[in-house]
């Protein structure tokens, strides 16, 4: 018996339907820093290579990030972000729906610490181990820069999650009083303190990793990271680490985290997302590349490339795993 010429036709169109459902737009979203568009770029090239259309990175607040993400849960489409501090950004993860509007699993960077550090020299000389120490007049008046007799702390940006522990702990701690929490673009407050460590003058800053500073100011070698006399934060309950030190900031993980139909609509995607990782030292080595003036798209392009070709059979691999799970 012959197959009708329309059955045959009616087969092939179900099965070129079939083979394209897979394909999506790609809606992209970073926080407003170049730093982090090395690793979010790693993830729209491997989305390129599962045969997704991906659109132009979004720079926005993390806040606005969530909840646009969040705003698509049933979405065809694939929104996503690839710098979930977690747990830095719990709380605004949580706020706009959490595991009910979102999909996330695996790390996708980790390791990523953060804190407060001073300058070697005079934490040697004065002996100070704790941001505790600087509740004393006589210790915060050593990092005053404009003459109020308050510790000036290159602190970090609204927004971003770590000023609310900072806060936090100004208050818990009782260093309102002696420490001044200096916010607005981190990049320019920490060049100042650069400045100032130059002139020989102390200093006292937030920074995390992966970030370019501590490739300049070298924990240990140029400054100490300080710790805190027990944890106080405003999202976890704990942030003493397994060997006792408390660094007062719990070790973060960078996650990739998107829309909840991209379980269901785009295994390819979900299974990508899950297996990806990136070494913290990578994105550290980048940065300083931005740092050293390499900072415009195309330069960062030609970082991905680099970084693709060097490590092309762990990203080959990321391919195969996704394209299996379609």
């Amino acid at each position: 018996m012959k197959t009708s010429p329309l059955i045959i036709s009616a087969a092939l169109s179900a099965a070129l339907i079939t083979n394209t459902a897979f394909a999506a737009k790609v809606v992209p979203f970073q926080g407003a820093i170049a730093e982090e568009t090395f690793q979010t770029e790693i993830v729209n090239r491997a989305l390129t290579a599962l045969g997704h259309e991906v659109g132009s990175i979004n720079e926005v607040e993390y806040a606005v990030a969530y909840k646009q993400i969040s705003q698509e849960a049933n979405s065809d489409d694939i929104n996503f972000m690839a710098v979930n501090w977690a747990p830095l950004h719990e709380t605004m993860y949580s706020k706009v729906g959490g595991d009910e509007v979102f999909y996330r699993k695996g790390n996708y960077v980790e390791g990523c610490a953060q804190g407060y550090l001073i300058d070697k020299k005079t934490a040697d000389q004065y002996g100070i181990k704790y941001i505790n120490d600087l509740k004393d007049p006589k210790i915060a008046k050593l990092f005053d820069h404009d003459g109020d007799g308050k510790a000036d702390l290159a602190g970090c940006n609204p927004g971003w999650g770590c000023e609310k522990v900072i806060e936090h702990q100004l208050d818990e701690y009782g260093l309102r009083g002696s420490i001044e929490h200096n916010q607005g673009q981190y990049s320019a407050i920490i060049s100042e303190t650069m400045t100032n460590y130059k002139l020989g003058k102390p200093i006292l800053y937030y920074t995390w990793t992966p970030y370019w500073v501590s490739g300049i100011l070298k924990p240990g070698k140029d400054t100490t990271w300080l710790q805190v006399k027990y944890s106080a934060h405003p999202v976890t309950k704990s942030t003493r680490l397994a060997n006792g030190a408390d660094y007062g900031f719990n070790v973060n993980a960078m996650r990739i985290v998107a829309n909840k139909s991209v379980a269901e609509k785009h295994p390819d995607v979900a299974t990508l997302f899950s297996i990806m990782s990136l070494n913290v030292n990578d994105v550290s080595a980048q940065n300083q590349l931005i740092k050293d003036g390499q900072g415009s798209s195309v330069d960062i392009k030609r970082h991905v490339d680099s970084w693709i070709k060097a490590n092309q059979k762990t990203f080959d691999g990321w391919i195969a795993q996704a394209k299996a799970a379609k």
